[in-house]
């Protein structure tokens, strides 16, 4: 594999989700531009039809985030063999508004510094997608029936990730948590 780092590769491989494919659609998002942090992260679901399998891959260079989502498609009736879609997204480290991140710890009154976390969930919002939750408005008076309309929030959703280390290990974890602190970093000041 050419292109992206060897760690980047080695972590593509380790993943064992179509890593020649993932390395040449990385390679061609990053377009010679060195990565600095990256975080591969797969996933598995099942459904009532199959087995889905999906990838994402986060790479932070000097100027930009480049992020890619394959899928794997099974073979049906119109399509006798089995797809994939790969989709990469650059987007300039300036543009970047937020970098979430949620920790999850066990027996938190025990925690330490530095300690392991059970699962961390990274958000990432750039301003391309947001996700609205509305609910109806209300007055406080609870004998009140009248129509108040609507109340909600946005929150930016361009990129989440939830890493387990139920489900993929401490390291994995450690790997995410590594890459938010390296992209909360390249983020401050940039605007």
């Amino acid at each position: 594999m050419r292109g992206t780092t060897p760690e980047l590769n080695d972590e593509l491989r380790r993943a064992g989700y179509y890593p020649e494919l993932v390395a040449d659609v990385m390679d061609v998002a990053l377009s010679g531009e060195p990565v600095t942090a990256f975080l591969v992260h797969p996933e598995t679901t099942f459904d009532e039809e199959a087995v889905r399998r999906h990838v994402t891959v986060l790479a932070l260079t000097a100027t930009r985030l480049v992020v890619a989502h394959v899928d794997d498609h099974g073979p049906d009736r119109e399509n006798p063999a089995t797809t994939a879609a790969a989709t990469t997204e650059a987007v300039a480290v300036r543009l970047i508004r937020s970098v979430m991140l949620t920790h999850v710890v066990e027996d938190p009154q025990r925690h330490r510094i530095g300690g392991p976390r059970s699962e961390v969930s990274l958000g990432i919002g750039w301003g391309a997608v947001s996700h609205v939750d509305l609910e109806p408005a209300s007055c406080g008076d609870p004998a009140c029936e009248a129509d108040h309309g609507l109340t909600g929030s946005i929150a930016p959703n361009d990129v989440m990730v939830r890493v387990s280390a139920q489900a993929e290990g401490l390291d994995a974890v450690r790997s995410a948590t590594a890459f938010a602190v390296a992209l909360s970093a390249a983020t401050a000041g940039t605007r």
